[in-house]
């Protein structure tokens, strides 16, 4: 396996990352055979893995630290903190109070005394970055991290974030991992080159657009899939089934499996580092080991252009972030007094 330097940091990671999330009661609640996939992942070459303290609730990082017994310093791993792990107000977010304290909790779970990567896996709006860059920057200079990053941050935020540091004497964010796949291209537009631009590497998420680029869910048809048990609107969203639709007859063409196209895409793109893979079971990871070599040429990538236009995004992930301005109403609108009055 090729392996690639995670932006400026100097540590070399695979071109695949081993996600997580579907380790534990919201994917795979075997523990031993969650266990044998990782495993099975860092004997076929991958030395990176992502999970979250959320992820089923501490149960994934669990997981993750029973497997790397014995195997931990030949891998890269990485977390991240932001989302809810309890019912309190300041269990949640991107506090000093809330990064110092999980961290602990994170590294118990894991079995390891520092993690290799630690990201903020939302923006919170009502934290100073500033707040934030200083609490992860105390924990590199602990030993405890060794590089931060952020996760699914708007491009204004990212550049917000580098002068933040630099003007305080911060840590900076090295790392980005933002949603990307065929569907999904918007972080082509800004998030991506301002990536490049700073030097920062990029583990981009749900490469398989939400399970629509595996090639089970089509266009009228019912998909008895794990997935769609959790009724997510993405894998019925007409536009993105339509494109799907252009796109099986594409890959049968080129011989390939949907599930090796889709992954092959993210991994061309020069700003790149990896591509998260989220497998649930062995199978899953079989399938997708097997596409790990491909790479597609530029006759290839032209037609997929042609489908989905650089930049562009066909609908949206449920589980992706929106930005405040966009999720409430209230921030969009004038107070209705205030309109009246014009």
């Amino acid at each position: 396996m090729q392996y690639r330097t995670l932006g400026r940091t100097g540590i070399q990671v695979s071109p695949y990352c081993l996600g997580a999330m579907m380790f534990g009661a919201i994917g795979n609640p075997d523990h031993d055979d969650s266990i044998q996939i990782i495993h099975k992942a860092l004997d076929a070459g991958i030395n990176f893995i992502d999970t979250a303290d959320m992820y089923s609730q501490g149960e994934s990082e669990e997981i993750v630290g029973k497997a790397l017994k014995g195997r931990r310093d030949d891998v890269v791993l990485a977390s991240k903190v932001h989302n809810p792990m309890g019912d309190g107000p300041n269990r949640r977010g991107n506090s000093r109070r809330w990064i110092i304290a999980e961290v602990e909790n994170s590294l118990r779970r894991l079995q390891t005394d520092h993690l290799d990567l630690y990201q903020v896996h939302r923006p919170d709006s009502s934290v100073d970055v500033e707040e934030t860059l200083s609490a992860l920057s105390d924990l590199i200079h602990s030993g405890k991290v060794r590089a931060i990053g952020s996760s699914c941050f708007p491009a204004a935020d990212i550049v917000e974030a580098q002068w933040v540091a630099e003007r305080r004497g911060l840590q900076r964010f090295r790392t980005e991992q933002p949603v990307y796949s065929i569907l999904n291209r918007g972080i082509e537009r800004e998030v991506l080159p301002v990536c490049q631009q700073y030097g920062m590497g990029t583990l981009v998420w749900s490469p398989l657009g939400g399970g629509l680029l595996t090639g089970r869910y089509r266009k009228g048809r019912e998909a008895d899939t794990h997935r769609a048990k959790y009724g997510f609107k993405h894998l019925s969203d007409e536009r993105r089934l339509d494109v799907v639709e252009q796109l099986i007859p594409l890959a049968d063409k080129a011989g390939l499996p949907m599930s090796h196209l889709a992954m092959a895409f993210p991994i061309v793109h020069p700003g790149v580092t990896s591509a998260i893979i989220g497998p649930r079971t062995m199978e899953h990871l079989d399938n997708l080991l097997a596409g790990a070599e491909i790479t597609l040429d530029d006759d290839l990538l032209d037609q997929i252009d042609e489908i989905v236009p650089p930049g562009t995004d066909i609908g949206t992930l449920d589980m992706a972030y929106m930005p405040p301005a966009l999720e409430h109403a209230s921030l969009r609108r004038r107070p209705t007094e205030e309109r009246r009055a014009v």
